[in-house]
């Protein structure tokens, strides 16, 4: 399999612009002290960025209203126990996964 040139110098150049914006904050706060408040907000982003990615999928748009989606409602349940309970983003994750999984698989049997 042959790679032109240009289409690899594409790439690379996508993985150094992607790179970048990540990298560039990790060591420029690693050198600095940030104060406690500024930490402190910065705490609350997981659960925000959870809160979001959950609500997106548990709530389902139609032509008139919005209603709940059963199948995330049913697999929420034990993810949100799970977090409340753990406060460990891995357990979580996993009883997510899991969740919904033995859901669907239920759902459609």
């Amino acid at each position: 399999m042959n790679i032109h040139p240009h289409v690899l110098y594409i790439i690379i150049g996508g993985m150094i612009v992607t790179a970048i914006p990540r990298i560039i904050p990790f060591v420029v706060l690693q050198k600095l002290a940030l104060p406690k408040t500024v930490l402190q907000w910065l705490s609350y982003i997981p659960i925000c960025i959870f809160t979001a990615l959950v609500m997106e999928n548990l709530l389902v748009r139609t032509e008139t209203s919005v209603t709940l989606n059963g199948q995330v409602l049913i697999a929420v349940l034990p993810t949100l126990v799970t977090a409340l309970w753990s406060k460990n983003l891995l357990a979580t994750v996993v009883v997510g996964i899991v969740s919904m999984a033995i859901v669907r698989l239920l759902w459609l049997g």
